[in-house]
């Protein structure tokens, strides 16, 4: 079984909340997504960068795909994972994102792998909801029982 942990602290929602046709109707896959919650100030992980959010990695894997405002990691089962931060956030052309890793990398669960600012996203009228996709799943076939609690950065979500 694979954990697939929290990539951001925040409030946990079901797919069904988020403003995006394709995520809302789990037409890539089932899941759950987080709103972020704000950084604390003075964040020593993450000092100088402002008020970042900073975004891991929810399983153990290969990074196949990476964008500023998204990503894909792929367990050594085979099993994809899309990360993707915020909704319409592409437009943005990554303004307010930072790629920690590159892709390919491979990373643990938990690994950092985007530091992002949620008042750029905001600022442009986007939402910085974060959705957690197990790639051509079946739609609700993940446990939706975090759905309503608020975790951690690398906290559990769901298991696989």
């Amino acid at each position: 079984m694979t954990t697939v942990v929290s990539p951001v602290a925040g409030r946990v929602t079901a797919l069904a909340e988020v403003p995006d046709a394709v995520f809302a109707g789990q037409l890539v896959g089932a899941g759950v997504a987080v709103e972020p919650s704000a950084p604390p100030a003075g964040d020593g992980a993450d000092a100088g960068a402002g008020a970042r959010v900073l975004v891991v990695s929810p399983i153990a894997g290969e990074i196949v795909k990476l964008h500023p405002h998204a990503f894909v990691v792929v367990a050594e089962s085979g099993t994809g994972v899309l990360v993707h931060v915020g909704i319409d956030t592409v437009k943005l052309g990554g303004s307010g994102f930072e790629l920690a890793v590159a892709e390919g990398a491979t990373v643990a669960a938990g690994d950092l792998v985007v530091r992002f600012d949620p008042a750029v996203v905001a600022e442009a009228g986007y939402s910085a909801v974060v959705p957690v996709v197990v790639l051509d799943s079946a739609p609700d076939s993940v446990s939706q029982q975090a759905v309503g609690t608020t975790v951690n950065s690398g906290e559990p979500l769901f298991y696989l």
